[in-house]
């Protein structure tokens, strides 16, 4: 059985993590977020909720991957688990992580990949690749650094210690914390949400902000202009003005070109 599948759901598509008994990343893991992700290339939605099924929503990584190693094939295997995350961040629509229950290494890093993380009340996240003698290589570190700072994502990483989703709600890694009942209703609403919204206008959000994270302001400031430009020949910006002053604001619906 894949570990992953994709269904849509209207503009929103949703990728399920489904790998009992634990969603652990194996062999399987890397060729099925490739697929994945092409598939969503070669059809692209208006937004993506990531899920996952069971007890934990990952439980990390199966041990066995990492046994006899040696410093080429383990690039390797770091450069597979990079580049799905890379390409994850890069997608040019709202992408959204609904974490229901215990969220474990590449889980983790692959929500700090997302845009937004909705948490569950229980839900608890810990990057524990110390254990093994391994630093995270999902880019898991250094995303959570733009998030907490240096000093936290040192602490995070070095220690191993869960966290739960009350705390990174209030450093700024969780966006919002929901009722364990109805969670997994609740996230695909508001990611259905955001996938019904300006598709365009949110890829130039995405794109600035990441490029501001990158490359700092002036950088992100220098590319605004001709951005916010090319919107204004968007069917949606087109529509929505026209809606605004006929009907006022907030009944425009969004096609999403």
């Amino acid at each position: 059985m894949a570990p992953l599948r994709i269904e849509r759901d209207g503009p929103l598509a949703v990728l399920t993590i489904a790998n009992p008994p634990l969603n652990l990343w194996d062999a399987t893991t890397g060729p099925a977020f490739v697929a994945a992700l092409d598939t969503l290339d070669a059809d692209p939605p208006r937004g993506l909720l990531v899920r996952a099924e069971g007890r934990v929503f990952t439980g990390g990584v199966d041990v066995h991957l990492f046994s006899g190693l040696d410093a080429e094939r383990g690039t390797a295997l770091a450069r597979e688990l990079l580049g799905i995350a890379d390409r994850i961040a890069a997608l040019p629509y709202p992408t959204v992580l609904a974490a229901h229950a215990l969220c474990l290494t590449w889980g983790f890093e692959l929500a700090l990949a997302c845009d937004l993380l909705l948490a569950a009340e229980g839900a608890q996240f810990a990057l524990v690749e110390q254990i093994v003698g391994l630093s995270p290589f999902m880019g898991g570190p250094q995303r959570l650094a733009l998030r907490v700072g240096p000093a936290r994502a040192k602490e995070f990483v070095y220690t191993g210690d869960r966290y739960d989703a009350a705390t990174l709600e209030s450093w700024g890694v969780v966006n919002r914390v929901l009722p364990a009942d109805n969670f997994d209703a609740t996230a695909r609403e508001v990611a259905r949400w955001l996938a019904n919204g300006p598709t365009r206008a949110h890829a130039m959000t995405k794109h600035l902000i990441d490029t501001a994270c990158s490359a700092g302001a002036p950088a992100a400031t220098a590319i605004t202009a001709d951005l916010a430009g090319a919107l204004f020949e968007t069917a949606d910006t087109r529509n929505a003005v026209a809606s605004f002053l006929a009907d006022g604001p907030g009944k425009a619906t969004h096609s999403g070109r």
